[in-house]
């Protein structure tokens, strides 16, 4: 098995009984794939190695993961082996980084590791709880059931994510678009009124004088605004990551803005809820189930609450107790909390929780992109129309200033 991971791919032209004929097939050399056209009735004319991107390998984004995680699941619940899985699912891959790691993967396995020990080598792609899971499947027996789970888990995880970067997109690309034009207007548009105005030999209306001056300080000092405004984005971002005290205070805030806030607040909650209905219901143990949630939160406050809880839990407390004592969790997951403790149905409570808060982070991005497109509109409206009539009210009164 340790020849298939020399493989790589080529690109062959030669001929058949049909015609002349292209395409690309794998293998260890140009002379085994010559003997192996041969017995496809292809004679190759020429076999090279198939050239790589100038942009180089595509990164593997956590949707790969996603996507890679129910293939296996799939395979493994067909009855397919294990190392036989690897190489199927590696070759619908369509990343070349994929590729290279599910085959890294393949080769672990093949040499006799476990499945969990491999992805542990990968902690950019497979973070502790996704190789606990797999671990405890290995353990049980019923690897092809968790993989399921961690699938599920990645796929809904990836979904949530994508509510929130679409509740924050669309609001952020129009206002950059409205920055955008309004530069370019005050920069390239208001400057060729202005000449024309010089001629005019009367006062200008305060308005159009406020416009022309707002241009004449963008004109001087647009480059340094640019530079400052990336070199603002570009200081925020590094102090997120090398401050702790900072990226706590930013994640605390934005949980307090406006119309966004609750849709994180709802977001954080369903992924506390569905980690902790996967980790419950894969066997591991309720405390360091709790561990891996505080891990997944994504939000330094609820993190922090999230490992309260699990202090709580360990002197002797009940979860709802615990969760009560934070302040900070819905009066919903509280009770279906307490009715999963109660009947000894956690797992299942915890997941109908998630699929309640899934849906109310799914609705509420809907109502937030309705709400904010008409105010969106107005707001550009405002700013162009309002450079418009500002250039425009010395035209309308010229009538008066001839006279």
């Amino acid at each position: 098995m340790a020849t298939v991971a020399a493989e790589k791919t080529y690109i062959y032209k030669g001929k058949n009984k049909d015609g002349a004929v292209k395409g690309e097939i794998k293998g260890n050399n140009p002379a085994l794939i010559k003997a192996q056209l041969r017995q496809q009735g292809i004679i190759a004319k020429s076999v090279r190695p198939k050239p790589k991107s100038i942009f180089g390998d595509k990164p593997i984004k956590p949707a790969d993961i996603a996507l890679f995680s129910r293939q296996m699941a799939t395979m493994m619940k067909a009855g397919v082996p294990l190392v036989q899985s690897f190489l199927i699912v590696e070759e619908g891959a369509e990343k070349e980084s994929m590729k290279k790691l599910i085959m890294t993967l393949h080769d672990e396995v093949a040499a006799g590791n476990s499945f969990g020990s491999a992805l542990r080598k990968h902690p950019v792609h497979f973070d502790d709880l996704y190789c606990s899971l797999v671990e405890a499947g290995e353990n049980s027996g019923a690897l092809d059931t968790l993989l399921d789970r961690v699938a599920t888990y990645k796929e809904k995880t990836e979904q949530l994510k994508a509510k929130i970067k679409k509740a924050m997109t669309y609001p952020a690309a129009v206002v950059t678009v409205a920055i955008i034009v309004t530069g370019i207007l005050l920069v390239k548009v208001v400057p060729v009124f202005a000449e024309t105005f010089s001629s005019f030999g009367a006062d200008l209306p305060s308005f159009t004088l406020f416009v022309l001056q707002i241009s004449e300080f963008a004109q001087k000092w647009w480059l340094i605004i640019m530079l400052a405004l990336i070199g603002m984005g570009y200081g925020f971002k590094t102090a997120r990551l090398r401050s702790q005290k900072f990226s706590d205070a930013v994640d605390k805030a934005m949980l307090k803005i406006p119309a966004v806030g609750p849709i994180l607040n709802n977001a954080v909650v369903a992924r506390y809820a569905r980690t902790l209905a996967t980790t419950f219901a894969a066997g591991v143990p309720l405390v360091e189930a709790l561990e891996s949630v505080a891990g997944a939160a994504g939000n330094a406050v609820y993190k922090k609450a999230v490992l309260e809880v699990r202090d709580g839990v360990t002197t002797g407390l009940t979860m709802v107790t615990s969760l009560k004592a934070t302040g900070i969790f819905p009066t919903m997951l509280i009770q279906l909390t307490s009715i999963g403790e109660e009947s000894g149905t956690l797992d299942e409570m915890m997941g109908k929780a998630a699929d309640h808060y899934e849906e109310a982070v799914d609705n509420a991005v809907d109502n937030l992109t309705s709400l904010l497109e008409p105010l969106i509109m107005s707001v550009l409206g405002v700013l162009v129309g309002g450079l418009l009539v500002a250039m425009y009210l010395p035209i309308f009164q010229l009538g008066n200033v001839v006279g």
